[in-house]
């Protein structure tokens, strides 16, 4: 017979085999939607513990930034993948969130994300103030890319009324739109480089907008978590020079009581498999330890802590 009982928070199932000592558990994984990095890169998280934890088993599922940190906070699943500026904006209840989130703990940062702002090279679109009159394709209402883009619209005093159209569908609708010359800017938030983007590039001559810092201030003043880093010439066909970019991080997010060696054995997933998660997503190619323990405001998880800290991380203060 087995002996059912579920863990006191966060979705997970332990069954403890009777006559042994061994104990099996299950649990969730909210990571993003299908089509976006999250989704494999979580995909290939779950393969490498599973195979070096045979007792224990994850499903991953769909997720988005905001619903993950608040899916954390609530007890519906354990860990899950999460925006950084989310996160932060969560701890406070800023909105979108409806309250403060009181039990999600920093695992460790992956990669970082950029707002790219992808204009038609037709288009003649070099600033944000040349937005106006133009044909936008961004992400649904709520996504971060969208949430992002009407907060760079409004650094220039517009809004989508100032546009001549707006368009809320998925990266593979936005390429279309763009390709087929529907749209003349695609604004997404995503990691670097994008395959909707390329495959826009691989039809059209494409500019990357540039964020000024004046802009970027704006942007850290909202969200500490922000930072601002180069999209560097090359990253997409034809884009010639380098340009600053509004970032943020991808991180993993637990429940802050969630199983520490749980939490080990997902960061020793990424950490020991750098081959197999830079193949979904090539920035996470040299990814460290130091990298993935940066402090982005965030608690720690405190078996996170360990984790790092056994691999030669010292944590001051």
């Amino acid at each position: 017979m087995f002996t059912l009982k579920l863990a006191a928070r966060a979705g997970v199932l332990a069954i403890a085999m009777a006559g042994g000592g061994a104990q099996a558990q299950e649990f969730v994984f909210a990571t993003g939607s299908q089509g976006g990095s999250w989704f494999p890169v979580g995909g290939a998280i779950k393969a490498a513990v599973e195979k070096a934890n045979p007792d224990v088993t994850i499903t991953v599922t769909p997720g988005a930034g905001v619903a993950n940190v608040v899916g954390v906070d609530s007890g519906r699943f354990p860990i899950a993948f999460a925006n950084s500026i989310s996160t932060v904006d969560g701890q406070t209840g800023k909105e979108p969130f409806r309250q403060a989130t009181e039990n999600v703990c920093n695992l460790g940062v992956l990669y970082p994300q950029y707002f790219q702002i992808i204009a038609l090279d037709s288009a003649g679109i070099e600033t944000l103030a040349d937005f106006k009159g133009k044909r936008l394709t961004t992400q649904q209402n709520g996504h971060t890319g969208e949430l992002l883009t009407k907060a760079a619209l409004a650094s220039v005093g517009l809004s989508y009324d100032d546009l001549d159209d707006v368009s809320h569908v998925s990266y593979s609708d936005s390429a279309s739109m763009m390709k087929d010359g529907h749209a003349d800017v695609f604004t997404l938030g995503t990691a670097m480089p994008a395959g909707a983007v390329m495959d826009i590039a691989s039809s059209r001559d494409i500019d990357v907008v540039g964020i000024d810092e004046e802009t970027f201030r704006m942007f850290k003043e909202q969200n500490a978590a922000f930072q601002l880093r180069k999209v560097p010439a090359g990253a997409y066909p034809g884009v010639d020079e380098e340009v600053n970019a509004v970032t943020y991080d991808t991180h993993m997010i637990a429940d802050c009581d969630f199983d520490g060696a749980i939490v080990k054995q997902v960061l020793s997933a990424v950490l020991d498999n750098l081959d197999s998660m830079a193949a979904i997503n090539k920035s996470m190619s040299n990814l460290t330890a130091e990298e993935m323990a940066t402090d982005i405001g965030v608690p720690m998880h405190p078996a996170a802590k360990e984790f790092y800290e056994e691999r030669g991380i010292s944590f001051d203060g």
